[in-house]
């Protein structure tokens, strides 16, 4: 049984993977990038807090405004990179194959891919600020299992399909992270920027529409004939479910809380004025 998981690991790895990957950072196995994800984990839920468990919480706006704009320019570099290489250059949204040859073209988007896939690294800070701030609500679990899978899932993706008709997904959610670390960038300037951040809650929304986008993009090479993986299509159409329930699921929550915040106020407010009347 082993010699046979074996096997047919091996074969998957080396007869089915895209060759061209094979010596880049991180992509000759699956262990080394699962290894971080798993130490992301152990981290963020169970070391990060033991040691801030006497400490007081750590200011770091500067390092939060900085941080920001750093992810928002990566954001905005790989977005394009995706856009003009692929997707605003003759890629279409019914079907892509992939193209594994050498040209400079491929290549080009093959490269966007790895970068995309390295952004999930870099990630994993808006975690680990939340513990050094500690804000352990924001320590969610969408937020742990969003930043814990991705960099696993776009492993995948660039080890056998670094190119092709799956780069939707990154070009929607570059574009998603645009806004999102635009947004967190103003809202760590300081009070002042409050009034200017009423969309904060349009952000899961944007999140959401992301992942149904995504959902019937990849879903429909399921009743279609396209030269390109129907396995990743299915994985990239069960992925988009999951998240997009795990983030409607955190809508709920945070706005249904808000709303209950407000009513609970008014109420006060209006005990108030008919203890005055």
């Amino acid at each position: 049984m082993s010699n046979a998981i074996i096997e047919g690991y091996n074969t998957l790895m080396n007869d089915h993977s895209d060759k061209r990957v094979n010596d880049w950072f991180l992509m000759s196995s699956p262990l080394p990038t699962m290894i971080i994800c798993l130490t992301y984990v152990f981290i963020v839920k169970f070391l990060g807090p033991w040691l801030m468990r006497d400490r007081k919480p750590f200011q770091l706006r500067k390092t939060l405004i900085i941080y920001n704009l750093l992810q928002v320019i990566f954001s905005s570099w790989i977005f394009f990179e995706a856009w003009d290489g692929a997707w605003g250059n003759g890629y279409s949204l019914g079907c892509e194959p992939v193209d594994y040859s050498t040209s400079p073209a491929a290549m080009r988007v093959a490269r966007g891919c790895w970068w995309y896939f390295f952004s999930k690294f870099t990630e994993f800070f808006d975690t680990f600020f939340f513990v050094m701030r500690k804000k352990y609500d924001q320590v969610s679990t969408l937020n742990v299992i969003h930043h814990g899978i991705m960099p696993m899932s776009v492993w995948f993706g660039v080890k056998f399909t670094p190119g092709g008709h799956s780069t939707f997904f990154g070009l929607l959610n570059t574009f998603v992270h645009i806004i999102m670390y635009s947004y967190y960038m103003l809202a760590a300037i300081g009070p002042q920027m409050q009034k200017y951040l009423w969309w904060k809650k349009y952000l899961t929304v944007l999140q959401m529409v992301q992942f149904i986008l995504v959902f019937i993009h990849a879903s429909q090479l399921l009743f279609t004939e396209c030269d390109y993986p129907k396995a990743f299509a299915y994985i990239i159409s069960l992925h988009a479910v999951m998240f997009y329930l795990l983030f409607h699921n955190f809508y709920q929550k945070s706005y249904k809380k808000m709303e209950d915040k407000k009513k609970m106020a008014q109420m006060k407010k209006d005990d108030d004025n008919r203890a005055h009347n």
